[in-house]
């Protein structure tokens, strides 16, 4: 029984080449639906289209796309009309920060941010919804952060970029919910690569965020301080965007859900 009616679908996952990208594209295979996989590592992209594919599950193409950039993401939408015909699915997966101090951060470090983080989803959002609105259906999620709803040291303008997120989310789940489109966020909490090969130029998890937090005694010290005592998974993750994705999320639209193990809990 296909009890969440997403086979035959069609998803775009922004920065699927990693982490909780790779985790939801793979998700998405293996429950049928056809899935493109927009990734600016376009090799670790390739990987992952690789690994999804198989027999009785959908169809996964990978297309190189800079997500910063509109004309690359009309380009990318177009292409996935082209192969698959619709796009009912848009996952908004594509996040960056370096970890530091507000005071000591080089601007450019601010408008990767800005960029990769708020400009990421503005330009992939609003690529799909013409299709989406024709069609009269469509889910979108987007992966915030818990970033946004505590602040975090270290990660002010990330965090900010993340607020923002949830802020338009709001605002364009009632200006399209007439047209049977939902927009929701999941916030992870922690959640670590299953190893270092699947870090990209995408992946929150650059090499200095590895060296500080992805050491056994830190991520030990990280999972003490969540009720459920452990680290998220990109399954974790992923099962979320599925449900959220699927027919039986219909009536849940403008929400931030948190998946953090109860780290939140707001």
């Amino acid at each position: 029984m296909d009890f969440l009616g997403l086979e035959g679908k069609t998803a775009i996952v922004t920065g699927g080449g990693s982490n909780i990208g790779r985790g939801i594209v793979l998700a998405f295979a293996e429950q049928g639906a056809n899935v493109a996989i927009a990734e600016l590592d376009e090799a670790q992209g390739a990987k992952v289209a690789r690994e999804a594919s198989a027999p009785g599950k959908g169809k996964v193409e990978n297309i190189g796309t800079d997500v910063t950039d509109w004309d690359s993401v009309q380009a990318m939408v177009k292409q996935t009309l082209d192969k698959f015909g619709q796009v009912d699915i848009l996952v908004n997966v594509v996040g960056w920060v370096r970890d530091d101090l507000f005071v000591k951060k080089p601007r450019e470090d601010w408008e990767k941010e800005i960029a990769r983080n708020f400009w990421s989803d503005i330009n992939c959002t609003r690529a799909v919804l013409d299709h989406m609105i024709e069609r009269k259906c469509g889910k979108i999620i987007s992966i915030g952060s818990d970033a946004a709803r505590v602040g975090q040291l270290r990660e002010a303008v990330y965090s900010g970029c993340k607020g923002a997120l949830i802020s338009m989310t709001k605002s364009l789940a009632r200006e399209v919910g007439r047209y049977g489109i939902n927009i929701n966020v999941i916030c992870p909490g922690v959640v670590v690569p299953a190893s270092k090969d699947v870090t990209t130029s995408e992946s929150m998890w650059t090499d200095d965020m590895m060296k500080v937090f992805g050491t056994p005694e830190a991520l030990e010290k990280i999972a003490k301080g969540i009720p459920l005592g452990r680290l998220g998974t990109p399954d974790d993750i992923a099962n979320a965007v599925l449900f959220l994705a699927s027919d039986r999320a219909n009536f849940i639209t403008g929400q931030t859900i948190s998946v953090d193990g109860g780290y939140t809990m707001v």
